[in-house]
């Protein structure tokens, strides 16, 4: 086994230094996943549902939006690919991560940090659907519908915003900018 070099003559890769301008502000988030917590709270009251958070863009919704919850539910993770570190999305999706417990017979809340053109969406409900929930609702945070080509059907939507790159609230180019507490677009990106 090869141990890495910590040679200090190796430079560290460049930090992203991006213009970013505001889209959403961190109060104005706060307040809607109240809202979009009191919505899913008032449907799913009797319901027992299941959260189940796609990775790795959703974390941070995911945390803020299940403690705004006034009702018990559990959490489950699946973790998805259709961009790696790109702007748009590749066409393919790819399951990296699949759900730890069964979902079948239980109301499932799929949480996306956002919907752009459908098409992972439309992967996640086949995959979900194949496993025999009692239903399947769809909470994200941020839609493109401009982009949204699979007409993917929202239960629970925080935003709807232009056809830009965003990032910030869980939201990453090429891992950076996850850790923003508000949404942002970047200005410099081709």
């Amino acid at each position: 086994m090869t141990i890495p070099s910590s040679n200090p003559l190796t430079p560290a890769p460049p930090l992203p230094s991006h213009q970013l301008s505001v889209l959403i502000g961190e109060e104005e988030l706060k307040r809607r996943i109240e809202e979009l917590a009191q919505e899913i709270s008032a449907d799913l009251r009797e319901k027992d549902p299941v959260i189940v958070c796609v990775l790795k863009g959703a974390f941070v919704f995911v945390a803020d939006l299940i403690r705004k919850l006034d009702l018990p539910v559990t959490t489950e993770f699946i973790r998805v690919s259709s961009y790696g570190n790109n702007v748009v999305t590749s066409g393919e999706v790819k399951l990296e991560l699949d759900l730890a417990n069964s979902v079948a017979g239980r109301h499932l809340v799929l949480v996306e940090d956002i919907v752009d053109t459908g098409l992972t969406l439309q992967y996640l409900r086949a995959n979900l659907q194949a496993r025999g929930p009692a239903s399947i609702r769809v909470c994200a945070l941020l839609h493109k519908p401009d982009n949204n080509v699979k007409l993917s059907t929202i239960d629970y939507v925080g935003f709807n915003i232009p056809s830009k790159f965003v990032v910030g609230y869980g939201l990453d180019y090429q891992g950076y900018y996850r850790n923003l507490p508000y949404i942002a677009q970047i200005q410099d990106l081709q």
